[in-house]
Order: C-alpha cells, then structure tokens, then sequence
C-alpha cells in the first residue's frame, strides 16, 4: 500500500468518523433542519415584500392609466393597507420561524418564561416609544387620517415648524414624506400630534386680492365674477375646479388697500395649481379694467423746453407746474 493510498484511507475514516459523530449528527438532523427553516423564512418574506410591492405598483398603474386627475380614497387607503399588510405579515413569519427554531433545538418553554419577563420588563421601559409608534400608526390606518399620494402638513412633537410633503409610504411605525424640494422626510408615528389632510375628498384655494380704497368696489365685483366665469370655461381650470369660484366680499381693509377674497373648491391636491392661474386671471382682468394697486401708478411723460425759449415761456405762462 502506497502513503498517497495510506492517506486516503485516513482522511476517509475522518470525514466518516466525523458525520456520524455527535456534531455530525447535530448537523445533519438539527442543523440541517434549523437552516431550512431559514432560508425558508426568507423567500417567504421576500415573497410577500414582492407581493405587496405588486399590488401597489398594479393600483397605481390603474390610477395612471385612468381619466382621473387625482388618486381616490379608496385607492390611497388600499396601498397603505398593502404595505402595513406585509409588515405585519413578516413580524408574525418571523415569530413563527424563531418558535420553530426554539422547538428544533429542543428549549423548553418553560425555561423561557423568565427571561421573557425580563425581556418584557427592558421593552417596557426601553422600547415604549416603538409601542407608541405602532399603536398610532394602526390608528391612522384605520382611520384612514391619510394614505399614499396625501398632501399633508403634520405637527410633530419637538419640532416648532410643521412637516408638509406627499406621503410615499406609510407603515405602522413610519410616515414616509416628500418635501416640495424633494427631500424624503421620515416621521415616527408616536410624534405626530397633528394631522392636517390638504388633499382628503375636496380642496378649497383661497386668494386674497388688493385693491386701491380709491377703486370703485361695485366694478370691481364685476371684473371677479368675470374672472369666475372665465375659470369655469378655461380647459386647464375647468377640470380641476369642482364648482364656480366665489366671491366672498371684503376680507380686511388697510391705509391704502382693500382685501378682496375669491375661493374655489378644487379636486384633492390641486388647490395650489388653481390658485396660482386664478390670479393670473384676476391681474389680467384688473389690469384691462384699469384697476392697479397703489403702488403702481402710470408713467408721467414731462415736456423738455427748448432752452432758447426758456426765458419768454417763463415770463408769458409763469412758472410750470408738475
């Protein structure tokens, strides 16, 4: 017998004497179980990541794919619905797999009360601000306070200025925000002490319009209401607008200045867009009416004399008056 043959045999005899040894054993039967259990826990949670992506990506689509200018109620609650669906679901799968492991390696239940006692005691006093998250955020959902693609402003605690933005996502612990700059704003649910839905069934653009004190007020209200008829035949303002935009009357007065107010009530989100080409309409319609702010005034045009003629205009008009 050769050495090569001589350590084949011996390094043979190891690998056999090691799997049918205890850890080799272990590995086969508990290990190999353990690891299963694993790997199944993460296609499973993979797959319903995959799942509720899907459905949210197919309810947007059926958005954009439809006539509708804006999402509708339903359809926000249901993508918010999806994606607290899916978090849920991967906590209970990964409780689920964690109990199976505990059976696997054969831990007694039992022995286990105590340190979850203490475990439950840390959580209480350490991690009650997830607790709080999670419990608000099962409220907004169920109350459906907002949902995907909502223009909301939230007062959060600690935070003097209030977080206005689209929601992009919503769990049972985070409210997800884009900024108007584009910023991705990430809010704890616990922290939200006020709610303000700028975009729930309907919204209502407001504008403020000045006019001189000097200006004849009923033809000014003849101009507005002008204004308001043209909205209603616009085509970038008819669709957005859900009835004709209202004249409200004097909403202040000032030294030199009184403050007109026109609101409209729009589709949910739209109210700033409306508002913006409303005002276009309202200057351009002041401005063909002759009416202007104080602080415009029209250009004065002087006369220049000819200096040899200076003296005589002086002395036959007297002085100019400006």
């Amino acid at each position: 017998m050769t050495t090569n043959s001589f350590l084949a045999i011996s390094v043979s005899q190891r690998w056999h004497d090691f799997w049918h040894g205890d850890i080799g054993e272990w590995i086969l039967t508990r290990g190999l179980r353990i690891a299963l259990l694993l790997i199944g826990g993460l296609l499973a949670a993979r797959f319903i990541n995959w799942a509720a992506q899907r459905i949210s990506r197919r309810i947007d689509a059926d958005f954009r794919e439809s006539d509708a200018l804006v999402r509708s109620e339903s359809a926000k609650h249901r993508q918010a619905v999806a994606s607290v669906i899916s978090y849920v679901a991967i906590a209970l799968l990964a409780v689920m797999v964690a109990v199976e492991v505990t059976d696997v390696l054969a831990i007694p239940v039992s022995s286990l009360v105590a340190p979850a006692a203490v475990l439950g005691a840390a959580l209480g006093f350490g991690a009650q601000r997830i607790v709080q998250d999670l419990l608000s955020g099962f409220f907004i959902i169920t109350e459906k306070q907002y949902g995907f693609g909502d223009l909301v402003s939230l007062t959060v605690a600690g935070i003097a200025k209030e977080a206005t933005g689209t929601v992009e996502d919503v769990t049972l612990r985070v409210t997800k925000l884009r900024s108007p700059e584009g910023e991705m704003l990430t809010i704890p649910n616990g922290q939200i002490v006020k709610t303000q839905n700028l975009s729930k069934d309907w919204a209502r653009a407001v504008i403020d319009i000045p006019v001189p004190t000097t200006a004849d007020l009923n033809l000014v209200n003849q101009v507005l209401h002008g204004v308001s008829d043209t909205a209603m035949a616009d085509p970038g303002l008819k669709d957005l607008l859900l009835d004709a935009p209202q004249l409200m009357g004097v909403e202040s007065i000032e030294l030199d200045t009184v403050n007109l107010r026109m609101v409209a009530r729009t589709l949910p989100g739209k109210q700033f867009e409306v508002g913006r080409k409303l005002r276009v309409l309202v200057i351009a319609a002041l401005y063909r009416a002759g009416i202007v702010s104080p602080g415009d005034s029209a250009p004065m045009v002087e006369a220049l004399v000819h200096p040899a003629t200076a003296g005589g205009a002086e002395e036959t008009q007297g002085p100019v008056q400006k």
